[in-house]
């Protein structure tokens, strides 16, 4: 069988499929090219070959496989991560299955792989004292300690993706009265962020130091390009590293960028302000996701409980009535 290079497939797959049949969003896009970053350059080292001379037939199952568990290893990404991406892989490998029936049998092997399974943690999220440890941290001298400082200050006010931050644009923000950030988020929806004051007059006072384009990325590199996703988690990473000097907290806590996005929605919620007007803000499909910052607040639970605990009923143990019900109670 002739082998089928891997470059053709995987610009078709792209510009083609996502792009031009799919109409994928930019968000998408961007997460399906970084997972192809990743396991090329893992390809490219496993096979001693440059990324460009691979074929199709190269990424076959037992190379994916090794793929997924280098992410978790030696990456220590999460098994939701490791699923996002094992998810733009299966993508690829539908795809190019319908175009090459001649590789049906190499993608097949790919697309059994199976996504896994990981139980849901505590929301992590950090406090008022370990959010002002983290937003003295950089030092603010400096024209990158500055950018550090307010993409900061931004996210942990705004509670924006990732991408969301690292993608803005000046002609994204709005000062002056009624201040705000507008962005598009998952699903291809837009929705506008308010800004508190005295964020707002430190973000005006930022952006006069950029270039007055109205595309200019809000927090740019030192080259004046748009920052990626993973320097804006190395930058959390070292960040909360220096801070963890002065808030030894933090030493405990793994933070990461979605991290400063729970904290936004638990201060929302400490404020008092309902979980349906979270939901709008942090721009979730459904509510029920936000519900989980509601099994996070142990201040709400610790309430309840005092207040359940005021009642003159004294409270007992249940008992089963016989000893084959404790048995199974006991399961």
């Amino acid at each position: 069988m002739s082998t089928a290079n891997l470059a053709g497939h995987l610009q078709r797959f792209f510009t083609d499929r996502l792009l031009r049949q799919l109409g994928a969003s930019p968000h998408t896009v961007a997460s399906y090219r970084d997972t192809f970053r990743l396991l090329l350059k893992f390809a490219s080292k496993h096979h001693r070959r440059q990324a460009s001379d691979l074929n199709v037939e190269d990424l076959d199952a037992k190379l994916v496989s090794s793929f997924l568990q280098h992410l978790e290893h030696d990456r220590r990404n999460t098994a939701r991560s490791r699923n996002s991406r094992l998810s733009a892989i299966h993508a690829f490998f539908a795809f190019v299955c319908l175009n090459e029936p001649a590789l049906a049998n190499y993608c097949q092997r790919v697309l059994a792989i199976p996504f896994k399974r990981f139980e849901r943690g505590p929301v992590e999220f950090l406090t008022l004292e370990e959010t002002i440890a983290l937003l003295n941290a950089p030092d603010a001298t400096t024209w990158l300690g500055q950018r550090d400082q307010m993409l900061l200050d931004v996210a942990v006010q705004t509670g924006l993706r990732n991408s969301e931050l690292t993608q803005l644009r000046r002609q994204d923000v709005q000062l002056g009265t009624g201040a705000h950030v507008r962005c598009l988020g998952k699903g291809r929806k837009a929705r506008c962020t308010p800004l508190r004051s005295d964020v707002a007059a430190r973000l005006a006072h930022w952006l006069a130091q950029l270039h007055p384009d109205p595309t200019t990325p809000v927090f740019p590199t030192a080259r004046g390009k748009p920052m990626s996703s993973d320097a804006f988690q190395r930058l959390v990473a070292r960040h909360i590293k220096s801070a963890g000097k002065t808030c030894p907290s933090l030493q405990r806590k793994k933070v990461t960028p979605h991290t400063l996005r729970h904290t936004t929605a638990m201060d929302l919620l400490h404020r008092g302000v309902d979980i349906t007007v979270i939901a709008l803000w942090l721009g979730h499909e459904s509510i029920q996701t936000t519900h989980i910052y509601l099994h996070a607040d142990m201040a709400m639970k610790e309430k309840a409980l005092a207040q359940a605990t005021k009642s003159k009923v004294v409270p007992k143990r249940y008992c089963p009535p016989d000893r084959l019900l404790a048995f199974l109670e006991s399961l």
